[in-house]
C-alpha cells in the first residue's frame, strides 16, 4: 500500500515547464520568506579549471533540463510559478577577478568565499542557478568550481543525479558514473512463514507510525528541545552562516560499519552522536558544572532530516532526456522526519554506534516521511500557505540541528572533461543553528558544516570534534575486531 502512495505522489510530482506553471507544494515552500532554501555545492578538481569548457558543458546539458531554463515570477496571490526565461549560460559562469598570489591560506579563502556566496541573496529574475570557477590551488583541490543552486529546482537525490548525469567516468569518458547501490539479501529461510512475517511487519510499521507521528504533533504543539550551546535562535532568518569542510576515509567507515555489522548510515549518525557529545561535554566543563555527566543524560536533542522518497536516482534517464529532450520525473519529492541524537559522555565509543542504529531501525519502518509530505500537501489546500509554513518553521524552532547523508560516485568522476578530487554539497535554509551534511566521493567522506556563528562561535572545534570521534570509534572497532580473532 505505502508502494503504491510512493508511485502516486510520484506521479503527481512529474513536472514540465513548457509553459507558465505553479510550483509543487513542498517548492512553494522553499521560496517562502522564512523557509528561504539554497543548495551549495563544490566540485574539487584535480587540474586547472577551463571556463570555456564548463559553457559549452553547461549548454550541451544542464540548460537543456525545464527547470534551468526557467525563472521564479510571483503572481499577485501570491503563489511562486515557473516562466521560460530567455538567458545566457555565461552570466551564470562566473569567473571572479582575483589575484591568487597575495591569498596567504587558500583554504580559509574558499571557505570566506563560499559562506559569503551562500549568504548573498539570489536574483529571482533569472534561473536560479550559478557557479563560481576559481583556480586556485587548496589543500584538497588543483582548482573549484562552486556551485549556488535555489532548493525549489529539485531534491537533493534529483539535483545529484543530474550532476551524475552531465559527468563520466574518469577511466572512460563514454560511461555514465555509478554510485554504491545498497544490496538486497534474499531470506530464503522459513518460506512458509512468509504470511505471518508480513502481517507482524504491518502491525510494527503501523504501530510504530503512530508513535513518531504522535511525536510530531507533541513538538508542534509545545516540546522543544532542551537549551545548549548548539540551540538556535528564534527569528524570521539566520543572518549569516559559516560553512566549511573536514575530510574523513571512507573505508575507515566500511571498517567500522563491518565490524558492527551495520549500514553507513548507523556509522556517521553514531559518529555525530558522539562528535555532539565531546563537544557539549567540553562546553559545559567550561562552565564548570561538577555533574557533567548527568547534565548530558538529560538533555533532549533532536535533528531533522528531508528524506528522498524516490526509488531511484533515474540518472540514465536524465542524460537520455539532456541527449534526446524526452521528459524525467522530476520535483521536491520529500518528507521531514525527526530523529533523536543520543548525547551522553560514554565510556564506551561504540555505544553511540548501537544507538543510531536502534534509531535507524525504528525509523525504516515508520512512514512518517511519506504521511508528512502527503500532510503538507493536505494543509496547503485546505488552509493555505501561510498556515503550512508556520507549523514547518515551527519544527525546525523546536529540533536543534538539520542531517543528511548523499552518496556521491564511487568511481573517479570527470565534469566536462575536468577529473574531480571530491564533491560537496549542503542545503541551507530554516532556524536551526547547526546543519549537517555527509557526501561520499570515490574513498573519501566529506562532512559539510553551515553554522550560525552567532551560536557557535568555534565551528572549527566542532569539526575537529566529529572527525576526533571517528578515529576513537575506528580505535573501539579494531580493538573489538581483534578480541573476535582471537577467539
Amino acid at each position: 500500500m505505502s508502494m503504491k502512495m510512493e508511485k502516486d505522489t510520484a506521479r503527481e510530482e512529474q513536472e514540465t515547464t513548457s509553459a507558465v506553471e505553479p510550483l509543487s507544494p513542498i517548492s512553494q515552500l522553499f521560496v517562502s520568506p522564512t523557509l528561504y532554501c539554497i543548495i551549495i555545492f563544490t566540485l574539487g578538481f584535480q587540474t586547472r579549471c577551463n571556463p570555456s569548457s564548463i559553457v559549452e558543458g553547461i549548454k550541451r546539458t544542464w540548460i537543456k533540463f525545464p527547470r534551468f531554463s526557467c525563472k521564479l515570477e510571483m503572481k499577485k496571490n501570491g503563489k511562486a510559478v515557473w516562466v521560460p526565461a530567455t538567458y545566457r549560460v555565461e552570466d551564470h559562469i562566473i569567473v571572479p577577478d582575483i589575484d591568487y598570489s597575495n591569498i596567504e591560506n587558500p583554504d580559509q579563502f574558499i571557505e570566506d568565499y563560499t559562506s559569503n556566496l551562500a549568504n548573498t541573496p539570489m536574483d529571482i529574475s533569472k534561473p536560479l542557478w550559478e557557479f563560481h570557477i576559481l583556480n586556485i590551488k587548496t589543500s584538497n583541490a588543483e582548482s573549484l568550481c562552486i556551485g549556488k543552486l535555489h532548493h525549489s529546482l529539485g531534491d537533493g537525490m534529483s539535483l545529484m543525479s543530474l550532476l551524475l548525469a552531465i559527468s563520466r567516468k574518469t577511466s572512460n569518458p563514454e560511461a555514465l558514473p555509478t554510485t554504491a547501490a545498497t544490496r538486497k539479501h534474499a531470506d530464503s529461510n522459513d518460506k512458509d512463514w512468509w504470511l505471518v512475517r508480513r502481517f507482524w511487519l504491518m502491525i510494527r510499521v503501523i504501530f510504530t507510525t503512530v508513535i513518531e507521528l504522535f511525536k510530531y504533533i507533541l513538538t508542534l504543539c509545545f516540546m522543544r528541545d532542551s537549551l545548549t550551546p548548539l540551540t538556535g535562535k528564534t527569528r524570521d532568518k539566520i543572518l549569516y552562516r559559516k560553512i566549511m569542510q573536514r575530510f574523513v576515509s571512507l573505508d575507515d567507515v566500511k571498517m567500522v560499519k563491518n565490524t558492527m555489522e551495520m549500514k553507513i548510515n548507523d556509522v556517521l549518525l553514531g559518529m555525530t552522536q558522539a562528535g555532539l557529545s565531546r563537544y557539549l561535554s567540553r562546553k559545559y566543563d567550561e562552565d564548570m558544572v561538577v555533574e557533567k555527566k548527568k547534565l548530558l543524560e538529560k538533555i533532549r536533542l533532536r535533528g531533522t532530516v528531508i528524506v528522498n522518497l524516490r526509488e531511484t536516482a533515474k540518472i540514465e534517464d536524465l542524460a537520455t532526456m539532456m541527449a534526446k529532450g524526452s521528459k524525467s520525473r522530476w520535483g521536491n519529492f520529500v518528507g521531514l522526519v525527526m530523529f533523536p541524537i543520543w548525547v551522553r559522555s560514554e565510556d564506551d565509543p561504540l555505544e553511540y554506534i548501537r544507538r543510531a542504529k536502534s534509531t535507524m531501525d525504528v525509523k525504516k519502518l515508520s512512514l512518517e516521511s511519506l504521511l508528512c509530505y502527503q500532510g503538507i500537501k493536505l494543509a496547503m489546500k485546505m488552509f493555505g500557505e501561510k498556515v503550512v509554513e508556520n507549523l514547518v518553521r515551527r519544527l525546525f524552532d523546536h529540533t536543534t540541528l538539520a542531517f543528511s547523508n548523499v552518496m556521491g560516485p564511487d568511481e573517479e568522476t570527470s565534469f566536462f572533461g575536468h577529473p574531480m578530487s571530491y564533491v560537496t554539497a549542503s542545503a541551507l535554509g530554516g532556524s536551526q543553528a547547526l546543519i549537517i551534511h555527509f557526501v561520499s566521493y570515490v574513498d573519501k567522506i566529506i562532512i559539510n558544516l553551515a553554522v550560525d556563528t552567532t551560536v557557535i562561535p568555534d565551528p572549527h572545534i566542532l569539526c575537529d570534534d566529529l572527525v576526533e570521534a571517528l578515529n576513537v570509534i575506528k580505535l573501539a572497532a579494531l580493538e573489538k575486531g581483534d578480541r573476535k580473532m582471537e577467539v
